[in-house]
């Protein structure tokens, strides 16, 4: 965990805390005595892989430093239903302050880093990877793709400014797809910047269009059929870097794969997910 991940996320346990705890927890403050120690367990209550556990260290640090907290299983780690992640021993207060917070972030990463998993293996055997997408919920970014990491896929673009995109809706805003690299060609070479240049295609015609442009280090077959995209790969042949993008479902990934592509892309593993069961169980010292 760099510093920079450690700062944003600081940002972000101190802005959840806020909106969470406001001023005070009064259920706590109104019913348990201040000074009272507890224990806690993290149980799962689900089959997956597991992730947050550092950064829920993080959370539980920052809310108190005097927190005792034993991890019993790691990041990336396969869990069964009735195994336990980490204990926590110290101030019941800080303890139940930090829970909602601890189990919100980890049963989303969790779920996310599952099913990121599931793609994972039905790519074994190939040299395709799988990729995350921009589909993520707001502020949370940071956090969702480290969870995609942990289940074993690989980050793309983190935001707008890290990479040229170029999509359809750039296309057709510039009046084509030589113009618009013409022109993000032009913008990288005037703000002196070597960020890489990805161009999204439609169809054929697009991709034929986008073979006579220079400078462009990936094209994305957006909406290709596996059999289209064996096609493009080897029109493309060595000339780019290849990810095939939309509608791509657990059942057709590896079709996508066997077509020797670099990347499917899967908006899903962050946008479309249900939490994993995890629970805090609470137990008196």
């Amino acid at each position: 965990m760099d510093e920079a991940f450690k700062e944003e996320l600081l940002d972000f346990v101190q802005s959840s805390l806020k909106e969470d705890v406001g001023d005070g927890d009064h259920t706590s403050l109104s019913t348990l005595p201040i000074d009272k120690k507890g224990e806690a367990k993290l149980l799962v209550k689900e089959d997956g892989i597991i992730a947050g556990v550092e950064v829920a260290l993080q959370i539980f640090k920052f809310v108190d430093r005097d927190l005792d907290v034993k991890i019993s299983i790691q990041d990336g780690q396969e869990v069964k239903v009735g195994d336990v992640v980490l204990f926590v021993e110290g101030s019941i207060h800080s303890i139940l302050k930090a829970e909602r917070l601890v189990l919100n972030v980890m049963q989303r990463m969790s779920a996310i880093a599952t099913k990121t998993a599931q793609y994972v293996r039905r790519l074994e055997g190939t040299s395709t990877q799988v990729l995350d997408t921009r589909k993520t919920t707001p502020l949370l970014r940071f956090l969702e793709k480290m969870a995609v990491r942990i289940g074993g896929g690989v980050n793309h673009r983190f935001g707008l400014y890290d990479m040229i995109l170029i999509k359809d809706n750039h296309v057709d805003y510039a009046g084509g797809i030589a113009e618009a690299v013409k022109q993000a060609l032009t913008y990288k070479s005037e703000k002196d910047i070597t960020i890489p240049i990805e161009v999204e295609v439609r169809d054929f015609e697009e991709l034929n269009e986008l073979l006579t442009c220079e400078g462009v280090d990936r094209v994305m077959f957006d909406n290709f059929t596996p059999e289209d995209v064996l096609k493009a790969v080897q029109l493309v042949a060595g000339k780019m870097v290849t990810e095939a993008s939309g509608g791509i479902t657990i059942d057709t990934v590896r079709d996508y794969a066997l077509t020797g592509v670099d990347y499917v892309s899967i908006g899903a593993l962050t946008h479309s997910i249900y939490n994993m069961d995890l629970s805090l169980k609470a137990k008196l010292v």
